[in-house]
């Protein structure tokens, strides 16, 4: 019997999807490949944390990652969920006592490269495109985070769920079905409301035929969520596909110890 056999992309490949990069060239890109030090993570496990960062370009190549940091109760909350791309840098004072964390979200693979690397692989790249790459920090949240302002709960959520759709949705006949299993504990956080608050919108949404469950997934209605509400919706442009999909790691790729990341940049 023929059996299918899978191909494991390998950290080209994985760079190669990375709408973020594609100014870089096939030449660019292979040298930033190769200079990579690539580090394989198990859900749960802690990517690095705002003690450990050191200089350097951090990149997620397959699964999904979130920002998580301290509330003023000290309890970890989830801050954002990250798709395959650069992972935003942390900013330090006045934000360095939240004591921000990138934590494995689902099964990820990640590489590292140093500033003064990836800055002689980009020599040739327009100025435009690496300005942008340059601005890839928490900033973006804090933006998003403006549109919270003035919004109710139902507001948030809605909110919230479009952005999700960008990240890790991908649109069926029913709506755009969110391949990661979201938590309710991480959408209370995203959308800073207790769980069963968030419980009782879902089931309204639900009964509204904006949102459908099925099992652990949601699937989001966005054309009826847009004409039901008057809140911003956050825009598209973050979408990547194939971010969902669960990450075939290389069996050569490195499995990281408590300290591999912080190790790792002291080598480049």
């Amino acid at each position: 019997m023929n059996r299918h056999i899978t191909a494991i992309p390998t950290d080209l490949d994985l760079l190669k999807r990375l709408k973020s990069l594609s100014f870089l060239s096939t030449v660019e890109l292979g040298e930033l490949a190769r200079s990579l030090h690539s580090v394989n993570f198990y859900r749960g496990e802690v990517i690095f944390s705002e003690e450990m960062l050191a200089g350097g370009v951090h990149i997620l190549l397959a699964g999904v990652a979130k920002i998580t940091c301290l509330n003023g109760r000290d309890e970890r909350m989830t801050v954002a969920l990250l798709a395959p791309g650069p992972i935003p840098e942390f900013l330090s004072s006045p934000v360095s006592r939240w004591h921000f964390r990138c934590e494995a979200y689902r099964d990820c693979r990640v590489g590292r490269v140093g500033w003064n690397q990836f800055d002689l692989i980009t020599k040739a790249s327009p100025h435009s495109a690496l300005r942008t790459f340059h601005e890839n920090n928490l900033m973006q949240w804090y933006r998003w985070s403006l549109n919270f302002l003035g919004l109710d709960l139902r507001e948030r959520l809605v909110f919230t769920l479009r952005q999700l759709c960008t990240i890790v949705g991908v649109e069926e006949s029913r709506g755009t079905i969110l391949r990661i299993p979201v938590s309710q504990k991480d959408l209370a956080d995203l959308v800073g409301a207790s769980r069963p608050r968030v419980t009782e919108h879902l089931a309204e949404l639900e009964r509204e035929h904006l949102l459908i469950r099925q099992g652990h997934q949601l699937i989001v209605c966005l054309d009826k969520i847009k004409n039901s509400t008057d809140a911003p919706l956050p825009d598209a442009n973050c979408s990547l596909a194939g971010a969902d999909r669960p990450p075939h790691f290389l069996k050569t790729g490195q499995r990281h110890g408590r300290h591999a990341m912080a190790a790792a940049a002291s080598t480049n």
